[in-house]
């Protein structure tokens, strides 16, 4: 069975998610601006935080080259106020308890770990235009060195 995965050019799903304040975050709101939009597991854990540090110390160039940075994970809000207290993260971390945001991006399916198959989240970054429009999806990415070949990617 093949999983469902976006593509260059394909709109990208609008979610409305609350982010790490409680405040409810609307992608089709930053029509105009260029935003990446990345899906990890969960807060707090060595990989995913080494990830958010990592957007969050290339946070300055990618604003600087017009990106804004949201984050999303099945983690409650009050994880993800922690998580960004913890690691003074200075972008938003959006909950999608429920993972149909995921699941609407192709970021949620199958993995294999020692191989043990099994259902989750998968590490996954997209860049969305100022149209709406998916100009960048990869999926399964490395946490560590992933920002770097990003940046590389966008020529920033």
């Amino acid at each position: 069975m093949s999983e469902f995965r976006l593509a260059e050019g394909d709109a990208a799903p609008n979610f409305v998610l609350q982010d790490q304040d409680g405040k409810s975050i609307e992608l089709s709101k930053f029509a105009g601006k260029k935003v990446i939009v990345y899906f990890y597991p969960a807060a707090s854990t060595p990989g995913c935080t080494k990830e958010a540090c990592d957007f969050n110390d290339n946070l300055s160039a990618l604003r600087g080259a017009g990106y804004e940075v949201l984050a999303l994970s099945p983690d409650a809000v009050s994880k993800l106020k922690k998580f960004q207290d913890q690691q003074r993260l200075n972008f938003a971390l959006l909950s999608d308890e429920d993972l149909s945001v995921h699941k609407a991006w192709g970021a949620y399916g199958m993995k294999s770990l020692y191989g043990r198959v099994y259902e989750g989240v998968l590490r996954s970054t997209f860049v969305v235009d100022e149209s709406g429009k998916i100009a960048l999806a990869l999926y399964n990415v490395k946490a560590t060195g992933h920002v770097e070949m990003l940046r590389k990617k966008l020529g920033i």
